[in-house]
C-alpha cells in the first residue's frame, strides 16, 4: 500500500479493506495523513516525535535518508474510499449513514465484497435500504451485462436523489443498447418517485420565503399602510436589527459562553427595541414634519437610508459579519429522501406567525391599537377626543420599526448579515402591502404566502430572474385591474 506504482498500491489497498483489522484501519488513515515514510522496502510510521514498524507496532529509528509517500489525487481518492467503506462497520449509525452517502456519490466495484459483508450485518432499516442501493450502484459499473441490468431494476425501486446521478453517469457510458433502454426507464421511474419532493419543497421554500417577506411587511403595513408613510429606510431598521443580534452574539460568545444557544431568546428583544428607538427617533426628528407630503417623505427616509448604511459601515465594516444557529436550530427534517426542512426555517416560520398574532391582538385588542385605527381614520376627531396624535404617530412608527428589526433577527439566522441587507426586500415589501391592501394585515399575510410560494413555482420552471420579472408583471397586472389590493380599506363615503 505504501510502495510502487499507484495501481498495484490501490490493488493491494483493495484487498487489505475486504478483512481490515484495527492495525490495518489505523495504517491506510496514517497514509491519508501523510504520516508514513519508506526507504526501500521498509516503511516507517512517524507518529509525533517517535517513529515505529507499522507490523510490529515497535519503536524502531528513523533512516535519515527515509522518504516521504507520495499520494496523487488518484491515490488520495483510493484512500478516503477506503477509509468511508471501513467506516460502515462503525457503532455509530449517523457514521455508518454517511459512509454510504460517501460511498454514493463515486461508486468503486472493487468495494463490492467489503458492501455486501456490510449489508449483512446491518440491523438498521434505513441504513439496510441504503446499502442495497449501494450494492446496486457498484453493480451497475460491472463488467457483466447480466450484473448491470439486475442492479437496474434494483435502482429503479429508488427515490434517492443520489440514485439519479449513478444511473445518468452510467447511461453517457453504456454502450449495449438494450441496457441504455433499461437505464432510461430507470430514470424514468426515479424521475416519478422523486416529483412529489421536488413539489413539496418548491412550495415549502416558497412559504418559508413568505413567511420572511410576512416579516418585512408587517412593519411596513403599519407605517406605511396604516400612517401612509413611504419609509425607503424600512430595509435599514431591518438592518439594525440584524446587527443587534450580531451584538448580543458577540456578549454571548465573550461573557456567557456556556449560554451560548440560548442568546437568541435575548437577541429577540434587543433587536426589537434597538429598531424601534430609532425609528421613534426619526419619527420626532424628520417625520412629523412631512406628513401629508409623500414625495418629501420619500426623498427624506432615502437620504436617511444612506447615512444609516454608511453609520453602519463605519462602526462594523463594509464587510458581511457571520451570525451562527443555535445548536437547536441545526439540522432539519427528513421528510422524504430529497425532501428535508431545515429547523431554521421551520423555526422563522413559527416565529413570522407568532409576530404575525401579536401585532394583530396589539392593533385589534388594545388601546394603543384603537388610539392608532382612530388616528388613522380620522386625525383631526381623535384629536377632538382627546388623543395625543403626536404621541399615537411615534407609537405606531416605533412599533412597525421594531418588528422591522424582529426580521432582521430572524434574517440573520438565514444569511449573512451586512450593510445593504436591507435592499435585496424593501421593494418586495412594498409589493406585499400594495397588493394585499392598504392597511389590510390580513391582506398582508395572503400577499405575502402568495409571493413567496408563486415566486419559488416559477424559479422551477423559468429560472430566479425571469421568476422576479413574471412576478411584477402578474403584481401589475392585478392592480390594473384591482387598485385596493386583496382586500380593501373598510369605510363610508358620502357624495353632495
Amino acid at each position: 500500500m505504501a510502495t510502487g506504482e499507484a495501481e498495484t498500491r490501490i490493488e493491494a489497498l483493495n484487498k487489505a479493506v475486504v478483512n481490515a483489522d484495527e492495525k490495518t484501519v489505523a495504517f491506510i488513515q496514517a497514509l491519508s495523513d501523510d504520516q508514513i515514510k519508506i526507504q526501500g522496502d521498509k516503511v516507517f510510521w512517524v507518529q509525533g516525535d517517535k517513529t515505529v514498524d507499522p507490523a510490529s507496532g515497535a519503536a524502531v529509528a528513523l533512516p535519515e535518508d527515509a522518504e516521504d509517500v507520495i499520494n496523487n489525487n488518484q491515490m488520495r481518492g483510493e484512500l478516503d474510499n477506503a477509509l468511508a467503506a471501513l467506516k460502515l462497520f462503525s457503532k455509530d449509525d449517523k457514521v455508518r449513514a454517511a459512509s454510504v452517502k460517501t460511498l454514493l456519490a463515486e461508486p468503486d466495484e472493487s468495494k463490492l465484497a467489503l458492501v455486501e459483508k456490510a449489508f449483512a450485518t446491518e440491523a438498521n432499516a434505513t441504513i439496510k435500504e441504503q446499502l442495497g442501493l449501494l450494492r446496486g450502484a457498484l453493480l451497475l459499473n460491472s463488467t457483466d451485462k447480466a450484473h448491470r441490468l439486475d442492479a437496474i431494476k434494483t435502482l429503479a425501486d429508488s427515490s434517492n436523489p443520489a440514485t439519479k446521478t449513478v444511473l445518468l453517469a452510467r447511461l453517457k457510458e453504456e454502450a449495449e443498447p438494450d441496457v441504455k433502454v433499461a437505464l432510461s426507464a430507470a430514470l424514468a421511474k426515479v424521475d416519478a418517485a422523486l416529483a412529489w419532493g421536488n413539489k413539496l419543497g418548491a412550495i415549502f421554500s416558497g412559504i418559508s420565503l413568505g413567511s420572511i417577506l410576512l416579516l418585512v411587511a408587517l412593519g411596513l403595513a403599519i407605517t406605511y399602510g396604516l400612517m401612509g408613510v413611504i419609509n425607503m429606510a424600512h430595509g435599514e431598521l431591518m438592518m439594525i436589527g440584524a446587527y443587534a443580534t450580531y451584538m448580543v452574539q458577540t456578549v454571548f460568545i465573550k461573557y456567557l459562553p456556556g449560554a451560548f444557544d440560548w442568546y437568541l431568546l435575548a437577541a429577540v428583544p434587543v433587536s426589537f427595541l434597538a429598531s424601534a428607538l430609532v425609528g421613534a427617533a426619526l419619527e420626532r426628528s424628520v417625520l412629523r414634519f412631512l406628513y401629508g407630503r409623500p414625495l418629501e417623505t420619500l426623498l427624506a427616509t432615502w437620504g436617511i437610508s444612506l447615512m444609516l448604511q454608511q453609520l453602519v459601515r463605519s462602526i462594523f465594516g463594509a464587510q458581511n459579519v457571520g451570525v451562527e444557529n443555535p445548536v437547536w436550530m441545526s439540522g432539519g427534517v427528513q421528510v422524504l429522501a430529497n425532501l428535508s426542512l431545515p429547523y431554521n426555517r421551520l423555526v422563522i416560520i413559527a416565529f413570522a406567525i407568532a409576530v404575525l398574532l401579536g401585532v394583530g391582538w396589539l392593533i385589534g385588542k388594545t388601546r394603543l391599537g384603537l388610539f392608532v385605527r382612530g388616528v388613522t381614520q380620522n386625525r383631526p376627531i381623535a384629536s377632538c377626543m382627546g388623543v395625543n396624535t403626536a404621541r399615537i404617530d411615534t407609537y405606531a412608527f416605533a412599533l412597525g420599526s421594531g418588528i422591522a428589526g424582529l426580521a432582521g433577527c430572524a434574517l440573520s439566522q438565514v444569511g449573512n448579515v451586512g450593510p445593504d441587507l436591507g435592499q435585496g426586500y424593501i421593494v418586495d415589501a412594498f409589493m406585499v402591502v400594495v397588493l394585499g391592501g392598504v392597511g389590510q394585515l390580513a391582506g398582508t399575510v395572503y400577499a405575502a404566502l402568495g409571493l413567496g410560494i408563486l415566486n419559488k413555482l416559477l424559479e422551477g420552471l423559468t429560472g430566479a430572474v425571469l421568476a422576479k420579472i413574471a412576478v411584477l408583471v402578474l403584481i401589475i397586472i392585478f392592480i390594473q385591474k384591482r387598485p385596493q389590493g386583496i382586500f380593501a380599506m373598510k369605510g363610508r363615503s358620502a357624495e353632495a
